[in-house]
């Protein structure tokens, strides 16, 4: 037996080589080894721990009771339910936001990320300075981390942090951080239109220059890769800095080619093989030690160099080893396609099981087994259970969503000489498994880890892996013999490819986007964004920042199509603008097809029902959500005549509501308060529905729909509706308030008055369009506003319904302006509140038809008309591709 088959099996079998320790050996003895160690006082000099304190959290104010049952926060929120935390104040934040955005603006030629490294760093040398000769101590303490310093109070070189792929990484781009407020505002009104009326940036004036970069709103430029530094052997002195070197700290990456090592200034701990500070008192033996011990731990060639124990990353791997390992999870893809029926060897399939086998799982249970199915007949019943699970769903699918997956391969059953079969046993180790007493689901957690690693490990040795779920889990189970105990996790397809896709298959096909990492970083508590290094900040300052003008190049080159399509011009009226902002929206021409779409039926009671502005009981917003899901009302019915999806998202119904697909749980509150006393909801209330909205616009769009549509239900919401159209239109409420669902004439004068009632008991500045929305609006109109948001910044086209998405897409004018130029009117409604939304944003409806149902019904109908318009600008020939003569 050899050296590395000893190792081998002392891994695999923990007692050959021990011997096996039982639970509980080696435990300590009653009153040994108990209790904490007694506190000691810090040393002279050494840092006391305090923390820098959190920007983002305003210091208690005593004055109004602190934390100890004092006055209560601005808002009182007893009917919220937070659906992403603890839900904090957010004025305390608004307030230090203000005294952030007040300070002066950044030096030219440096990001924001270059100072906050650079003021990081200069804190730390500033701390190193004044704690001088006192913290002899603490200076042992870096000498001995760092043997190879020839000057103690010397801070070690910054090493380059190198991504995967093994460049430097860029300077992160400020892209969520905040500019000074002057800065931002001049840039907010450079190049726009007077903010009321308001109107899409389309038409501009006739072959308006590009805007440049610095435009508001504009995408900010991708930011260079920096080149990698050579690769150099360390030297094992360096010449002591010049007098006064110190006092710049560290340098920050614009000055150098690579970023300052985040540990550069890191404090280390004690060594253990030097108790009595003997380096530390020796400068000049500490010296010779430094150099002998420098030579002795130079690198080999092609190996990284050694790191002493003290370092954090001193059990990295070599830069080689780290690039493989990120390699194979940059690489790793879900393989459908392409693959060969060449055998997998049984070494290299054991090694990949083995892979699977090593991954950590819940109180070290191992919960996984794995069939390995490699008999063609076992595959050729499994491949009629998924073939006929893929028919039931392309049934469920709608019309465009249908052809779109009539296109898709969804498995390889039969196309590899290998499938695995990854099953989850719940009770595998017992009733005391540690750490399943409160989480029983962990142990298909862990059963999925294991597929991970099974799929990494099979990507490393040039494996493709196909997932299936095509299938009735007890029919596969019954199918493979599984007791009844055993859950099937994965089915898994493995073989060798042609070659593996630069992108996933299903993102390369159009089925689905992927979601960037900012999207899924969330800083102490959910919603308060932002990545490692950079600013936090929230969903809605993000979209915002997201959001830009048209694209001028392609706006010129629609107008150009336009103008030599096998037509006269202008001929198509309304629909040639709706093409050319199209391709303005999208970057290019022509334009993609506006499809898949989906509707967002956003739905919300409203406390203001109790002024009797309406006939219908409240009972009725539930009982038609349910309609909605079952695809009985007539949102259903358009939908699917235009192939469109239906979601359905409780954004505040006062009832509660099944989990069920199709229904998205997003409740901020229990409906509304009633606005005629005061606010409708508390100002974080608003915030929270107007993020739920963006995060619908973004997953339905990484979905793969390509325009999204406005729905709403809510019994009494064309009341906050009016109250919304007079604020931000600055009309009388008689103007804009209509008989919503059939009020005569008192209910009519009624419903009025209730608007003036709500108006003159909240204070309302347009200018706050947040603020608006928390005193009259509905929770279904600040949903809809930050979906018009979301849309916005995906750049996808929504289409508005009536006059509720029309107030909600006023809002969503005041909030960013340029969002307008996502927006088309579908319909015009009969109430008169959205004839005055459409003259006041400069939106010209494509349907007039006197519907009033809601619902995203009246823009439903004129989905066709949208991709009409695309498909036009995409398909008609050019007179000289069709040889036409042109008049003269």
């Amino acid at each position: 037996m050899t050296g590395e088959d000893r190792r081998r099996g002392a891994e695999d079998n923990p007692e050959s080589e021990r011997g096996w320790k039982g639970l509980l050996d080696d435990l300590p003895e009653t009153g040994r080894g108990s209790g904490t160690a007694p506190s000691r006082e810090p040393e002279s000099g050494a840092r006391t721990g305090q923390q820098r304190p959190n920007p983002f959290h305003a210091p208690v104010d005593r004055r109004r009771g602190g934390g100890s049952g004092g006055a209560r926060t601005p808002y009182e929120r007893p009917n919220v339910i937070p659906f992403r935390g603890a839900g904090q104040d957010r004025d305390a934040e608004e307030e230090q936001d203000r005294v952030q955005d007040a300070a002066p603006e950044r030096a030219p030629g440096r990001d924001r990320g270059s100072q906050r490294d650079a003021g990081a760093a200069q804190e730390q040398e500033e701390d190193r300075e004044r704690e001088g000769a006192a913290a002899a101590p603490q200076a042992r303490h870096a000498q001995r981390s760092e043997p190879r310093e020839p000057a103690s109070g010397q801070p070690p070189s910054p090493e380059p942090q190198r991504r995967p792929g093994g460049d430097a990484p860029p300077a992160a781009p400020p892209a969520h951080s905040r500019e000074p407020e002057p800065a931002r505002e001049r840039e907010r009104t450079a190049g726009r239109r007077p903010p009321a009326p308001m109107a899409p940036q389309y038409p501009p004036p006739s072959r308006t220059p590009a805007p440049g970069p610095a435009a508001r709103g504009a995408p900010p430029a991708q930011p260079e890769r920096a080149a990698p530094r050579p690769e150099t052997p360390e030297a094992p002195e360096r010449a002591a800095p010049s007098e006064g070197a110190a006092e710049d700290g560290p340098p920050t990456p614009n000055e150098v080619d690579s970023p300052v090592n985040a540990h550069a200034a890191a404090s280390y701990p004690e060594h253990p093989d030097d108790p009595d500070g003997e380096r530390a008192d020796a400068p000049a033996a500490g010296a010779r030690q430094q150099r002998q011990q420098a030579q002795e731990q130079a690198p080999a060639p092609g190996h990284a160099p050694a790191r002493s124990r003290g370092e954090p990353d001193a059990h990295a791997y070599g830069e080689t080893e780290r690039d493989a390992v990120y390699r194979a999870i940059r690489e790793r893809r879900d393989v459908r396609m392409g693959f060969r029926l060449d055998p997998v060897p049984d070494e290299v399939l054991e090694r990949v099981l083995d892979a699977a086998h090593r991954a950590p799982s819940v109180g070290y249970s191992q919960p996984w087994d794995f069939i390995v199915v490699q008999d063609e007949d076992v595959r050729s019943r499994v491949q009629k259970l998924v073939q006929a699970q893929r028919e039931s769903y392309a049934r469920a699918l709608p019309g465009a969503r249908a052809r779109a997956f009539s296109g898709l391969k969804v498995e390889a059953v039969l196309d590899t000489p290998v499938n695995i079969v990854v099953t989850v046993d719940p009770t595998r180790g017992g009733r005391h498994t540690l750490g399943r007493h409160s989480q029983p689901q962990t142990a298909a957690y862990s059963t999925a880890l294991a597929v991970e690693n099974l799929w990494l490990a099979a990507r490393a040795e040039g494996l493709g892996v196909g997932w299936v779920s095509f299938f009735e889990e007890r029919e596969l189970a019954a199918s493979l013999d599984l007791p009844p105990h055993l859950e099937v996790v994965a089915y898994l397809c493995v073989g060798y490819v042609e070659d593996f896709p630069p992108e996933p298959e299903l993102a390369m096909g159009g089925w689905a986007r992927g979601r960037p990492l900012h999207w899924a970083v969330h800083r102490e508590h959910y919603g308060r964004r932002g990545l490692p290094g950079q600013a936090a900040t929230s969903l809605l300052e993000e979209t915002i920042a997201a959001i830009g003008p048209l694209n001028q190049r392609a706006v010129n080159d629609a107008e150009e199509r336009q103008a030599a399509m096998t037509k006269p011009p202008g001929s198509l009226g309304v629909l040639e603008e709706v093409s050319i902002r199209l391709a303005g929206l999208a970057g290019e021409c022509p334009p993609p097809i506006p499809e898949p779409a989906a509707v967002a039926i956003f739905a919300g009671d409203h406390g203001v029902h109790a002024q009797g502005v309406t006939s219908w009981p409240q009972e009725v917003t539930a009982q038609m959500v349910h309609n909605f899901l079952g695809d009985g009302a007539v949102v259903n019915a358009f939908a699917e005549q235009v192939g469109a999806e239906v979601t359905i998202v409780d954004v505040g119904v006062a009832s509660d509501l099944p989990a069920v697909p199709g229904l998205l749980p997003r409740k901020v509150a229990r409906g509304t308060s009633d606005f005629t006393r005061g606010p409708a909801m508390s100002r974080t209330q608003a915030d929270y529905a107007i993020e739920a909205g963006i995060e619908v616009a973004r997953d339905l769009v990484s979905a793969g729909n390509r325009c999204l549509v406005t729905g709403d239900m809510g019994i009494a919401n064309t009341t906050p509706s009016a109250a919304l159209v007079s604020v931000f239109t600055g009309t009388d409420p008689a103007e804009v308030t209509g008989r919503g669902t059939g009020a005569d004439d008192a209910a009519l004068e009624r419903k009025i008055e209730v608007v003036r009632r709500g108006l003159a008991a909240n204070e309302t500045d347009p200018e706050d369009p947040v603020g608006v929305l928390a005193a009259v609006g509905g929770l279904e109109h600040a949903a809809l506003a930050g979906f018009i948001l979301g849309a916005a910044a995906m750049r996808v086209p929504v289409l508005l319904d009536g006059v509720i998405a029309g107030a909600a897409a006023l809002a969503a004018a005041k909030l960013e302006p340029l969002a307008l130029n996502a927006c088309f009117a579908g319909h015009r409604s009969t109430e008169p509140g959205h004839a005055a939304v459409l003259s006041h944003i400069g939106l010209r409806p494509l349907v007039d038809l006197e519907m009033r149902l809601g619902e995203g019904s009246g823009a439903l109908l004129a989905l066709p008309i949208l991709q009409g318009s695309a498909r036009a600008l995409r398909n008609v020939a050019t007179f000289g591709s069709a040889g036409v003569s042109e008049r003269g």
